[in-house]
C-alpha cells in the first residue's frame, strides 16, 4: 500500500473538515489537486473510504479506521519535530487547544501571555459547546481541554485552573438589585433564562436549583452567554450564570446577593489518560496553571 505520508494529511484533514474544498485550504493545495490526491488514496486502500451526502462527506468504516491511522501517525510526528526542536534551542510547533464557549471569557488572555514569551509558536483555539469539545475529546484531535464538567466516562488526566462560580444576575434596575442576602424564594414568579442543556453551567445549575427544593416558576433557554446577558438587561428574566461571562463592565446588569449562591464550581485542564503530551503542550500546560493561579480565581 502506497500512500504518502502529505496525503495522510490530506486525508486526515478531510475528515476533520468534512469538505474536500476546506481540506485543499488546509493543506495549502487546489480543490482539483486534493481530488486527485484522495482517490490516490482510495485506490491505494483498494475500499471506499468515504461518501459526499448533501455535499458533506461522511466516511466509511475504513476511511474512519484509516483517519485514526493518520492521527496517530501524525501526531507521533508532530512531537517528533518538537522534540527535535527543543533539542536545537527551539521553540518552534503547533499547540491546539479546545475550551467550552464560557471558558473564551478568560483563556485567550492566558493564550496571550504564552504567545508573548513564545511567539514562533502556531496556536489553534476551538471555542465550542462542551457537548463538541467532549467529541474532540473522544477522538483526541487536541492537545488539551478546558471545560468546567469534565465526562465521568471518560479516562481523563484532570488539573483544576481556578474557580468558576456562577452568581445570579437580574437587570440594574431590579427591585432586589440593592438588597443584601436575598432568598430564592423571592425569586418565584421571575423568568429563569439559561443555558442550553448539556451546557455546563446548565448541569450544574439544575442540580443545585434540584438541591435548594427551588422549582422556577417559568424558564427560558437560550444557547449563549450573550443572548442571556442582552435578554436579562431587556428584562426578560433573571439567570444564573458563570462570574467570568459578565467580564469587567456590565453597566446594566446587578449581582444578587442571594443566599446558596455563588454555586461552587471549577474551570479543568484535561487530557486523555495516557496520552504523552508534546514538549509544548507540556510546557503551555504549567503556564496556564501558573497564570491561572494569579486570577485569585475570577477577574
Amino acid at each position: 500500500m502506497n500512500i504518502t505520508f502529505r496525503q495522510l494529511r490530506l486525508f486526515l484533514a478531510l475528515a476533520e473538515t468534512g469538505s474536500v474544498s476546506a481540506a485543499a485550504r488546509v493543506m495549502h493545495v487546489t480543490q482539483p489537486t486534493a481530488s486527485m490526491q484522495l482517490r490516490e488514496v482510495t485506490q491505494a486502500v483498494g475500499l471506499p473510504l468515504y461518501e459526499v451526502v448533501s455535499r458533506r462527506v461522511h466516511l466509511t468504516e475504513a476511511g474512519q479506521a484509516l483517519a485514526r491511522t493518520a492521527r496517530a501517525i501524525a501526531g507521533e510526528w508532530d512531537a517528533f519535530e518538537q522534540l527535535v526542536s527543543g533539542a536545537k534551542g527551539l521553540t518552534s510547533g503547533r499547540l491546539k487547544v479546545a475550551v467550552v464557549s464560557t471558558a473564551k471569557y478568560f483563556v485567550p488572555r492566558l493564550l496571550g501571555s504564552f504567545c508573548k514569551l513564545h511567539p514562533q509558536i502556531d496556536i489553534s483555539l476551538e471555542v465550542l459547546n462542551r457537548d463538541h469539545v467532549i467529541t474532540r475529546l473522544r477522538s483526541n484531535l487536541d492537545d488539551l481541554y478546558v471545560m468546567s464538567r469534565p465526562p465521568e466516562d471518560l479516562l481523563l488526566e484532570d488539573q483544576i485552573l481556578m474557580p468558576n462560580p456562577l452568581v445570579v444576575i437580574v437587570p440594574a434596575g431590579h427591585r432586589l438589585a440593592a438588597k443584601k442576602r436575598v432568598n430564592m424564594a423571592q425569586l418565584q414568579g421571575e423568568r429563569l433564562l439559561l443555558r442550553e442543556k448539556g451546557s455546563g453551567t446548565r448541569m450544574a445549575t439544575d442540580a443545585h436549583l434540584r438541591q435548594l427544593g427551588f422549582v422556577p416558576t417559568a424558564v427560558l433557554e437560550l444557547g449563549s452567554n450573550e443572548a442571556i446577558k442582552e435578554s436579562v438587561e431587556g428584562q426578560l428574566g433573571v439567570s444564573i450564570l458563570s462570574r467570568h461571562a459578565l467580564g469587567a463592565h456590565h453597566d446594566g446588569l446587578a449581582v444578587l446577593d442571594v443566599q446558596g449562591f455563588p454555586i461552587q464550581s471549577h474551570w479543568h485542564l484535561v487530557w486523555p489518560k495516557g496520552k504523552q503530551l508534546s514538549p509544548i503542550a507540556e510546557v503551555f500546560r504549567g503556564h496556564l496553571v501558573g497564570e491561572a493561579k494569579g486570577w485569585l480565581g475570577v477577574r
